[in-house]
């Protein structure tokens, strides 16, 4: 069974009817096709005839005749019949070139609402898109959170603790399917096709002079170091190191932002804490789903906090934080949260096993006067709050039953 996503529905629900595009992005196989198809049953729950419905998939083969805006056009002028509101899907709207044109177009020329989904973050950007300045409105669909995940297995009885499927969470991700497979042999290589995939049709496809093999590598070994400080450098050395083959830094960084632009990795800039001001640069990246960052990691550490680091990165953007990685004159906090003009900062840790490890998380925030919530995460059952600090559980805030207080 589909899991209703109930989170993102919330944000798009308002927009149903309102005069703007509505534009579903994320990274292929994400869920958007799905989530579009529950926004169009409770479209058909709310009275709207099936025939003033529109759903054109253009990744279907039923579908292969449209190559250009006008076949599009056409399909679609054909179906509507009458003045009444028509509700217009259109999925992976990007395979059509010039379409920003075609939504201007049925926008002037229909009364309808118009929803579209789309892989790539430049498909609303360019020339073209100052036709629909204005017009538009874009959420991000990520794979399934960890709740999600949990919810979802429930649903189709599949057997599940929430605090030991962490560690698969951590090592396989959210990707809806991949929950089909059982063996880790065929997770890994279910993950592994789909990134072949997105390769092919997402990145390649538009840089046909791009050396496939090279970029596979390079792009694998970035994901696997997520969350770390980003050097392009020391990706060019171990490249040249490990293949006997020359990359340059700016080879690298192209290959980065086109990483960005399939939603496979997002970028997290710095903020000055003392400054209480975002810096514009970026030195760390996370995955936008850790089975991706697995593909390159032969063994998982589950101490390595990086992985926890980027399961909460994308859990606090799913929650509507802008969020920072935090500077200080003499350190670094792992996250500053922020939301509606209010801030938290946030420390991640696998287990706070000795005195030490207590000391250094808990003691990251002694040089910070800002008087914002501050959090340590992990995964310790036992709560060791203490000095205004608060101690969350990682389990229990991914499931929200636990949440953070801003000022």
């Amino acid at each position: 069974m589909n899991l209703i996503r109930e989170d993102y529905l919330k944000l798009i629900r308002p927009y149903y009817d309102v005069d703007l595009i509505k534009v579903i992005t994320g990274v292929r196989r994400s869920g958007k096709s799905v989530l579009m198809e529950t926004i169009r049953d409770e479209i058909l729950a709310n009275g709207v005839k099936g025939s003033h419905i529109i759903s054109i998939n253009l990744e279907d083969l039923d579908y292969s005749f449209i190559t250009d805006i006008k076949d599009l056009h056409k399909e679609i002028e054909s179906r509507i019949i009458d003045q009444e509101k028509y509700y217009i899907f259109l999925d992976e709207i990007q395979h059509v070139e010039n379409f920003e044109k075609l939504l201007a177009s049925l926008k002037a020329k229909f009364n309808c609402s118009i929803f579209v989904t789309g892989s790539d973050s430049t498909m609303l950007s360019g020339d073209l898109a100052t036709l629909l300045t204005g017009r538009t409105v874009e959420f991000e669909i990520f794979p399934f959170s960890f709740k999600e995940s949990v919810d979802y297995m429930a649903l189709n009885n599949i057997e599940c603790s929430p605090g030991e499927f962490i560690k698969d969470y951590i090592k396989w991700g959210g990707f809806p399917l991949r929950f089909s497979f059982r063996e880790e042999t065929s997770i890994k290589r279910f993950l592994d096709n789909l990134y072949s995939n997105i390769i092919n049709r997402d990145i390649i496809k538009k840089s046909s002079k791009m050396d496939k093999k090279t970029f596979k590598d390079i792009s694998l070994y970035i994901m696997s170091n997520a969350g770390k400080e980003f050097s392009a450098q020391n990706i060019a050395n171990y490249y040249s190191t490990k293949c006997k083959k020359s990359v340059s830094t700016r080879t690298i960084y192209n290959y980065l932002e086109k990483l960005h632009k399939a939603y496979i990795l997002h970028s997290c800039k710095k903020y000055n804490i003392s400054g209480k001001a975002a810096l514009d640069s970026s030195d760390k990246f996370y995955a936008t789903d850790t089975g991706l960052r697995t593909l390159n990691t032969n063994t998982i550490n589950y101490e390595d906090t990086f992985f926890l680091e980027n399961i909460i990165y994308n859990e606090l953007l799913i929650q509507g934080f802008t969020v920072y990685t935090g500077k200080t004159n003499k350190g670094e906090i792992d996250f500053v949260a922020i939301k509606d003009n209010k801030k938290c900062f946030i420390q991640v840790a696998y287990l706070l096993f000795s005195e030490n490890t207590i000391k250094r998380e808990f003691g990251a925030y002694d040089k910070i006067t800002d008087a914002s919530p501050k959090y340590v995460l992990s995964l310790d059952r036992i709560d060791l709050s203490h000095d205004g600090i608060e101690h969350l559980n990682i389990v229990d805030f991914l499931l929200h039953k636990v949440s953070l207080h801003l000022s």
